[in-house]
């Protein structure tokens, strides 16, 4: 599977020039099977007020998508959006398959206190898997990352692939590489990380990197080799290991 991961520092606030830079970076990526954006790329992250930015249940975003996905005959993972849905606001994820149909949305469950996210995002309530050409992959959203119970919810769901945009400060780059190879290692998965910082990254089931891209607006092309991974998992079976305690301390 050919992914590409679309890299690049929104303006904030600029919804239209932001549209205009994703359809230009999609159209580079278009000889792969996926592409993903970063976490709120029609935006940047995040202007004030959010709702002033919010796309009304994510439709522009997802017309956006269906039809490059359809021209481009391309699965596209839309980062994700300021959306706005019965009065609330989300942080969402759409994806499109090839046909232009939009195949799931994934509202950030975890919202980063830090940055006041709770204050103006409501959490979203469910884990999304989805499949892609056949690939039963995972939703996850930037700080969703740091939180292993989540991401293992999604393993135990029988993904193949985790794809997380974002928008983490390279600030804190250090413990998020630690973090995309964990997930990947525990959880025996490939792990596509597409940061809007830069240093995004593509991540085999041994916490190996595949492709790392820079800091400016890049867009990141790798082959995965999906074969690789029944061959980890045949030689060291952690799922299959995995003992949960019931008994209380």
């Amino acid at each position: 599977m050919k992914i590409s991961v679309i890299q690049f520092k929104s303006e904030l606030g600029e919804i239209e020039k932001n549209f205009e830079t994703a359809a230009r970076l999609i159209e580079c990526a278009g000889n792969s099977d996926v592409a993903i954006l970063p976490e709120l790329w029609s935006s940047g992250y995040y202007p004030v007020p959010p709702e002033k930015f919010a796309d009304r249940n994510a439709e522009k975003t997802s017309e956006f998508i269906s039809n490059a996905a359809k021209k481009f005959n391309l699965n596209i993972i839309a980062g994700s959006v300021i959306a706005e849905d019965d009065g609330k606001i989300f942080n969402r994820c759409v994806v499109s398959d090839r046909t232009g149909k939009i195949i799931s949305d994934y509202d950030k469950t975890h919202l980063f206190g830090f940055a006041g996210e709770e204050k103006v995002f409501s959490p979203g309530k469910k884990i999304v898997t989805t499949e892609i050409d056949g690939v039963k992959c995972g939703l996850a959203i930037c700080y969703d990352l740091r939180f292993p119970e989540f991401i293992r919810r999604l393993a135990l769901n029988g993904i193949e692939i985790l794809f997380v945009p974002a928008a983490w400060s390279l600030r804190r780059l250090f413990p998020r590489q630690i973090l995309t190879k964990a997930r990947a290692i525990e959880n025996q998965i490939f792990v596509v990380f597409a940061n809007s910082s830069g240093k995004s990254e593509i991540i085999n089931p041994l916490g190996e990197t595949v492709a790392e891209s820079g800091t400016g607006e890049e867009v990141l092309t790798a082959e995965i080799d999906l074969s690789f991974r029944p061959e980890v998992i045949k030689s060291m079976n952690l799922l299959a290991d995995r003992n949960e305690v019931t008994d209380k301390i």
